[in-house]
């Protein structure tokens, strides 16, 4: 199983930090000190499964790779267009695929870790030849943007990869996903009230709450568990990994970690100052700008760790 190329989206109407300070009390140096964003992109006439369809055609056109060879298709999201059919579905009708298997994955910000994860396992079952598995969010759409503990995070976008099942190459060297109770929930968004004949709930709203200092604890612990884990169950050490892509959350979660681990800051590439939290879109967005700078070399080790609402997280170790 090898990634065979990288892709991302990114919707070209952008809110920067001055901005955001004419809607919600802030400004740009608090931002940037607690969170290390300047700006994030926002969905003006676009939806989750565009944003997923445009990052799709960009590893396309890049890898030259035929619709017609896709064989599956994950799209990791949890702010699907609609409830049915899933953005997956409307990926497959967007890049005229003939006949694939497609679903998405909720697993909020550690979504694409999830979808990856069961990629693996699904083209190794059915011996798919090619699968394209896709972080997209448009995050904006649940976000109130009154609340400037939660609206300075969120921005939209799509990244997606190109899996192929090679015989010969196998750069998924590990993996690893789980979730624990979120008893307290510190990380949470609204849904839709039952309403019908036997019961009728309170109307629910889709703001996103969460309660920041817990989420910070949960992720900067789980995510160094999850980290370790992965080395020791590989043997690889810790400086010997070239590059630690983690989800896009909060600059301060990623040089936290970085001390914890003991490992350069600066193997914590990140995207955060110019696109800031795309929840599951995160990781596959951070890969394919590396890739695109041509900063990923055949034989890297670079572990991928995601964390989020559920509580869920965990790593992918791959070689590239």
């Amino acid at each position: 199983m090898r990634i065979l190329g990288t892709g991302s989206y990114l919707p070209q109407n952008k809110l920067s930090n001055e901005d955001l300070s004419k809607l919600v009390d802030t400004n740009d140096e608090w931002v940037v000190s607690r969170t290390g964003i300047k700006s994030r992109h926002l969905v003006k006439d676009e939806n989750t499964s565009d944003l997923a369809t445009k990052a799709a055609k960009a590893v396309l056109e890049t890898t030259g790779v035929d619709v017609r060879d896709i064989q599956l298709v994950i799209v990791a999201t949890s702010t699907p267009d609609v409830f049915i059919p899933g953005v997956a579905h409307q990926v497959l009708k967007n890049l005229h695929i003939p006949n694939a298997m497609a679903f998405d994955v909720n697993a909020a910000c550690t979504g694409f870790i999830y979808a990856l994860d069961v990629a693996t396992s699904l083209m190794q079952t059915h011996a798919f030849k090619y699968g394209l598995i896709i972080g997209a969010e448009a995050f904006s759409k649940v976000i109130d943007w009154h609340d400037r503990n939660t609206c300075v995070l969120f921005g939209d976008g799509a990244g997606t990869v190109l899996l192929e099942n090679h015989q010969e190459k196998n750069q998924i060297i590990y993996t690893s996903c789980t979730a624990i109770p979120d008893v307290d929930d510190v990380l949470k968004s609204g849904g839709i009230a039952v309403n019908n004949p036997f019961n009728r709930q309170k109307t629910d709203n889709f703001f996103l709450g969460m309660k920041g200092q817990e989420v910070f604890k949960f992720a900067v612990r789980v995510v160094c568990e999850s980290v370790n884990k992965a080395l020791v169950e590989t043997g690889i050490d810790a400086q010997a990994v070239d590059y630690y892509v983690l989800h896009q959350a909060n600059s301060r979660i990623l040089d936290h970690v970085a001390k914890k681990l003991s490992v350069p800051s600066e193997k914590f590439y990140s995207t955060l100052e110019d696109t800031g939290n795309t929840s599951a879109a995160s990781i596959p967005i951070v890969l394919d700008v590396m890739d695109r700078k041509q900063l990923l070399k055949k034989g890297m080790k670079i572990v991928l760790t995601g964390f989020g609402a559920g509580l869920t997280y965990g790593t992918i170790l791959i070689e590239w």
